[in-house]
């Protein structure tokens, strides 16, 4: 998820309709005269009829009800109908996509996402009792204490997830492949997420993780690559980004990123309604880092503003993206404060790459196609099954471009992290090119073809 943060809030629209709700609210105990004036078309027209459901279940219902519940599930059902991404959070929910942002919380370690009727792991925390304990992306969850999971809400299981450290959750899990489901008891912990890993490969080339986009990532990136040069002897020789499993996260963090590897140009643009254009993001020449090579690696789970950053530098021509197309969340929400400590998340907009390509609903195929291999044992992220994409989620937004470069395909191998291994093989092709002077591509090391479309500088 890739999100905006907005403060301010239309109130003068917002006490409009609840003064209209208060007046059909009190029509509601009388008949409608003989002489009564048809009611003018407004989108308020309808409030009546909610407040008169709201009259029923009150007077009416075998048992007592909760008013603030019944308005949570009105507003809940109000904004459910627009799209995947679009929710009401209350407070407690607020409080949880917070503590996402900052990256510590308690909870077992995993990254969730509805796929369907399903839960499905995104990714496992590096070192959280779901990682020790086995938990793999790709993961479907069925029941959490007990408690089937299916249609479950995100926000909801993660409220089961999460609680006071020492505390015991247990989840059934099922895994691609196997037919007997797995049943874990986890211990909940306080979870510090670092969204970047990296280590040096051989070569003078640097690995580079990024796991989510938080409030700091881009900090942690720019330290991560000053100590990939230290150790590379103050000269990296190409990077390999890996962005697989990478949920999204904060829009601002990935526009920094892109922004260390990127001169100039644009970054990212976005489209409201009508396609009227919004707003975009520009790269500055200042601290922009050598023009090494770099290899980004995707697959399936690599959404929103990770897919921003992954088209980015593919559109500019900065980076060869290696792997399997990308999940295809390519809209904006931005996030308002509400005066009863909740929060609208509200899809605003769609995200354009500097080419102008839209990735809603269709995401970013990589230049050189490679499908993972997993071994029983293996951990590295990905899966041989087809995935749910954002395409595949009820009420997506549509997207009718489809303007993808062609793939390149890559030769097979047995290794257990396919992806990366052709990854670096191509990377050092590169580096090796560079090494002997300009060249005509060709071979396995050559780099794949550019798209056809035009690079906006």
């Amino acid at each position: 998820m890739a999100t905006h943060r907005l403060r301010a809030l239309p109130w003068r629209a917002l006490a409009l309709g609840a003064a209209l709700a208060s007046t059909f609210s009190a029509g509601v105990l009388f008949e409608r005269s003989a002489t009564a004036v048809p009611p003018r078309a407004s989108p308020y027209r309808r409030l009546g009829v909610l407040s008169q459901v709201m009259a029923h279940i009150e007077n009416s219902y075998v048992d007592p009800v909760d008013e603030d519940r019944l308005i949570d599930g009105a507003i809940r059902g109000m904004v459910g109908t627009l799209d995947p991404h679009s929710s009401y959070l209350n407070a407690e929910e607020y409080a949880l996509l917070e503590s996402d942002t900052t990256g510590q919380f308690g909870g077992v370690g995993v990254e969730i996402d509805a796929r369907g009727d399903l839960l499905t792991v995104i990714n496992p925390i590096t070192g959280s009792p779901a990682a020790r304990a086995g938990v793999r992306a790709g993961d479907e969850i069925l029941t959490i204490d007990g408690r089937d999971a299916r249609g479950l809400d995100v926000d909801e299981a993660v409220r089961r997830m999460r609680g006071a450290p020492g505390s015991h959750v247990r989840v059934t899990l099922q895994r691609r492949g196997q037919t007997e489901p797995l049943r874990l008891d986890l211990v909940r912990e306080v979870v510090h997420v670092s969204s970047v890993e990296s280590h040096a490969m051989d070569g003078g080339v640097g690995y580079l993780n990024i796991k989510s986009f938080q409030e700091r990532s881009s900090d942690e990136v720019a330290h991560a690559l000053d100590d990939l040069t230290r150790g590379a002897g103050g000269r990296l020789n190409g990077l390999v980004l890996d962005l697989r499993n990478d949920p999204g996260g904060l829009l601002d963090e990935a526009i920094f990123i892109a922004d260390e590897f990127l001169a100039d140009g644009v970054i990212v643009s976005t489209r409201g309604r009508d396609g009227a254009a919004q707003d975009e993001a520009r790269a500055h020449a200042a601290g922009t880092r050598p023009d090494f090579p770099i290899v980004v690696l995707v697959n399936e789970y690599t959404a929103s503003a990770a897919e921003i950053l992954s088209g980015a530098l593919q559109d500019h021509h900065r980076a060869t993206l290696v792997g399997t197309r990308t999940f295809g969340k390519g809209s904006v929400q931005t996030v308002v404060d509400l005066p009863d400590g909740g929060a609208l998340k509200l899809t605003i907009a769609r995200y354009f790459t500097p080419s102008g390509r839209s990735i809603q609903a269709q995401g970013i195929a990589p230049d050189v196609q490679v499908e993972q291999v997993t071994l029983p044992d293996d951990p590295a992220p990905g899966s041989v099954d087809a995935p749910e994409r954002e395409r595949d989620l009820d009420q997506h937004l549509p997207n009718n471009e489809t303007n993808d470069p062609p793939p390149v395909e890559a030769p097979g191998s047995d290794i257990r992290d396919l992806q990366l291994r052709v990854g670096y093989q191509l990377l050092r092709g590169m580096i090796r090119a560079r090494a002997n002077g300009p060249v005509a591509p060709s071979g396995d090391t050559a780099a794949p073809p550019r798209s056809p479309l035009l690079q906006r500088n």
